[in-house]
């Protein structure tokens, strides 16, 4: 079986206003297997999000293929690329988007709840995440009662719950300081090894992008790597 999780071909990207367009993204592609972890850096408004939402199937490309798992989830109805969305994509974003009327555990567990399956399956596993952030005497507790860092750090147990083969992450410590930030890079790149998942990763913070195997850039609507600027 091929350890290719995702592949990026030819993705094109652009917004329509009145008489004119902007072309955000213009060809990029690449290519990711089973347990590689990749940064993307680049100057803001060069696309880095809106290439992560068409990487996830949140949004629907100009034109070019994405595909996860050997699917094309632009040939895929919407019912069908959200249950792979579901089973094989995790989210991180800068903000945690962490359901204000649920506790800690609660938010973990959504993405299984949302695909049926029974709380008491998945519980065991959602509480170990928790305790693998350094969470594990949170569970009960409400994003309200949280910090900063414990919040983005159930949105991370969150994003790996479903065990995905693929981890999308925006940003992800971009709103935390320096000592919770370490703290997440960490567990990150610990589930990353440990559950085999592929990582994309947009990042501003050299930090976390010098802990990632592969960086590239995002300029002018294409990816390159860092020898080609």
């Amino acid at each position: 079986m091929s350890d290719l999780v995702l592949q990026v071909e030819h993705l094109r990207h652009g917004y329509s206003f009145g008489a004119g367009r902007l072309e955000v993204l213009r060809d990029v592609n690449l290519e990711l297997r089973r347990g590689e972890r990749l940064g993307i850096v680049g100057a803001s408004g060069q696309g880095k999000s809106t290439l992560m939402h068409l990487m996830g199937g949140l949004e629907r490309p100009s034109d070019g293929i994405v595909r996860v798992l050997g699917q094309d989830l632009y040939r895929l109805g919407e019912a069908e690329r959200s249950r792979l969305r579901n089973r094989s994509i995790g989210f991180v974003y800068q903000l945690h988007r962490l359901l204000p009327e649920f506790t800690a555990l609660e938010n973990v567990l959504l993405p299984l709840l949302i695909r049926r399956e029974k709380r008491a399956a998945g519980e065991p596993w959602a509480k170990e995440l928790l305790d693998r952030v350094g969470l594990g005497q949170r569970y009960q507790h409400k994003p309200g009662m949280l910090s900063g860092g414990e919040r983005q750090r159930v949105a991370l147990a969150r994003a790996l719950v479903t065990r995905p083969a693929l981890l999308l992450a925006d940003e992800p410590t971009g709103n935390l300081d320096r000592s919770a930030a370490e703290a997440v890079h960490a567990l990150m790149l610990d589930l990353n090894a440990e559950l085999g998942t592929a990582m994309v990763v947009v990042t501003h913070e050299p930090a976390l992008a010098e802990r990632m195997a592969r960086v590239l850039h995002l300029r002018d609507g294409t990816l390159q790597d860092s020898a080609a600027l």
